[in-house]
């Protein structure tokens, strides 16, 4: 918040507002006074009631798009339309991703596409339509996972999809900054959200013990920390202590000592697995 309570950012875009980090954050900035536009495949009734609970003022404005973000003209059509209601973007969130985890033997090539459409595509198509609209000061980001830091097994379409929206992140950075743009990329860890509690049901023995390395987050926590982190412009924000210990480990160690680490863990988790 600035200074007389005004919110940093009056006008707030969100892609996958309707649920899980983007309607918690949606909430978060409704809360801070700031309006909201929220892009999603599909809003409930109940996202809906807990958006307009979470108002301080009667006057802040709501705009909810259904839209699929894979559609570049449908996306770029929904955020000129939300922009003539709340005003041109201050801060762009593209919160939108699928993930689908099975071994590479198992994963189809329409899987691994639709997987990298929606989380990469998606996010070029957010982009495209956002920053002509964004002047300088105002912010864009990205939540792509610790998986596009780290590679995980059972994750080589998430994996692939999310490396390449830290690139793109990467890339935008660069382009945007002699504009006055700042760009952020977000690398949570494991957080507590419907996706990934039903993740969890199926979720293979290795690809959970690689990623009980880099912790658990509440969904409290890391909407917090990535907000705060936002604040400052940082540009990669990694919520977590042991996510952000993993990463520098990833980065520090030796690549050859990482992986005979997480080699042991694999043939290991494996072993056990077919003593079962």
């Amino acid at each position: 918040m600035s200074a007389g309570n005004e919110p940093k950012w009056w006008s707030v875009c969100i892609t996958g507002g309707a649920s899980g980090i983007g309607l918690h954050l949606a909430k978060m900035m409704l809360a801070n006074g700031s309006d909201v536009a929220i892009f999603d495949i599909y809003i409930s009734d109940e996202a809906k009631l807990e958006l307009e609970k979470a108002k301080i003022k009667e006057a802040q404005k709501i705009s909810l798009h259904s839209v699929d973000v894979r559609d570049a003209a449908a996306i770029l059509s929904a955020v000129n339309e939300a922009s003539c209601h709340i005003g041109q973007p201050d801060l762009a969130l593209n919160v939108a991703g699928i993930q689908l985890a099975k071994t590479f033997d198992e994963l189809s090539a329409e899987e691994f596409e639709r997987v990298v459409s929606i989380n990469l595509f998606g996010s070029r198509n957010f982009s495209a339509a956002v920053l002509p609209l964004m002047t300088k000061g105002s912010q864009l980001a990205f939540v792509a996972s610790l998986a596009g830091l780290v590679p995980n097994y059972t994750y080589a379409a998430y994996c692939s999809s999310k490396f390449g929206v830290v690139a793109l992140a990467g890339v935008l950075r660069q382009e945007y900054i002699a504009k006055g743009i700042y760009v952020s990329v977000i690398c949570p860890p494991e957080i507590d959200t419907p996706l990934v509690m039903e993740e969890l049901k199926t979720m293979h023995p290795v690809t959970k013990e690689l990623k009980s390395l880099a912790g658990n987050i509440s969904l409290e926590q890391a909407c917090s920390e990535i907000l705060a982190s936002l604040h400052k412009h940082t540009f990669l924000i990694i919520p977590g202590f042991m996510a952000r210990l993993t990463y520098w480990l990833n980065r520090i160690v030796p690549i050859k000592l990482f992986n005979i680490l997480v080699n042991n863990i694999i043939l290991k988790t494996l072993a056990k697995q077919q003593k079962h």
